[in-house]
């Protein structure tokens, strides 16, 4: 039984990427950073799905090498998939040094442990971004001009270069999935996609009539995160270990996101939506479009679900949680 350890398995790509390996048989370990309020509610359910008996949760701290150390010697992991983050952009110019040590140096740790373990065979995946090309135009693709414009692109983009490093250097199997923006219902309610449709939900049962958001003339490339996680494990399958992008190839501004979503629920978004310049970046990055045409090629993968229908099941999601209280 292949062994898998994921770090930020409590997020919303960690819970989807735990569902699909205990669905593919895998004994699966997830680091879990310590908190006072709980903060499982995502993988609560894979508890008492099939195959919840080889899921097992471990407490550590991307910023806190001697819990990686202790947990890599312990758990000795066929495949690690490290999506422990603080991943929220704004947040990162406000916490730039948390983020340069979760986020860039939590990378050299984990990769360290993996090393001094002596694990020549685990295969490991570093989550990447889109935010490491900022302000490079669109289309993106693996051979892009990186030109970050956030601390979090930043370290990130120190992450990236260290795992190539340790690949070339210590021959680890080792790639970056550098993957644009992949949403779902079980984004973070401060993540811009997750406000709108919340907001939009809230809005429609009448708990509220306005919706504050920042730059809406931002252009991303949306797609859902529970395809993304599949792309993941495909590239740890591969023969060589190389990098991929991610991505839909279609470029949306937050404005027609907003449309769409209200559209959803048949209210004109511009009756309740207010602008906010606090909700905008110090740098702002215009346009983030990725061309995954390599991952089509290579690992057979592609993107399903547009951004229309992304916004129609975020919306119906949180349509039945409004609904719930």
């Amino acid at each position: 039984m292949r062994r898998a350890l994921i770090t930020g398995i409590t997020g919303q790509d960690g819970s989807y990427l735990a569902e699909l390996l205990l669905e593919k048989g895998y004994e699966v370990h997830g680091l879990v950073r310590r908190s006072s309020s709980f903060n499982r509610g995502r993988i609560d359910p894979l508890w008492f799905a099939p195959g919840g008996d080889r899921l097992h949760l471990h407490y550590g701290d991307m910023t806190d090498g001697v819990s990686l150390v202790n947990l890599v010697h312990s758990v000795r992991p066929d495949e690690v998939y490290n999506l422990a983050a603080q991943s929220h952009v704004k947040v990162s110019f406000e916490m730039p040094e948390y983020t340069a040590s979760a986020d860039a140096v939590g990378t050299i740790r984990l990769l360290e442990a993996i090393r001094t373990a002596g694990l020549t065979d685990c295969r490991f995946y570093q989550a990447s971004t889109s935010e490491m090309f900022g302000a490079t135009p669109p289309p993106q693709d693996e051979r892009t001009t990186f030109h970050p414009r956030s601390p979090y692109g930043a370290a990130k983009l120190f992450a990236h270069w260290t795992t190539v490093n340790y690949r070339e250097a210590y021959g680890l199997y080792a790639v970056s999935g550098i993957l644009f923006n992949h949403e779902s219902p079980r984004r973070g309610e401060t993540f811009v996609t997750r406000k709108v449709t919340r907001g939009v939900a809230h809005i429609k049962a009448g708990l509220t009539d306005r919706l504050v958001l920042g730059n809406l003339d931002a252009v991303r490339d949306w797609g859902y995160a529970k395809e993304y996680v599949e792309g993941m494990w495909r590239m740890l399958q591969q023969d060589s270990p190389d990098d991929y992008v991610l991505a839909t190839g279609v470029g949306t501004t937050v404005r027609d996101f907003v449309r769409m979503s209200f559209e959803c629920v048949g209210l004109d978004w511009e009756q309740y939506v207010d602008h906010d310049s606090r909700y905008e970046r110090p740098t702002e990055v215009d346009a983030l479009i990725g061309d995954a045409s390599k991952a089509e090629r290579e690992l057979g993968w592609r993107a399903e679900t547009k951004v229309e229908g992304l916004a129609q099941l975020m919306v119906e999601a949180d349509l039945a949680a409004t609904a719930q209280g």
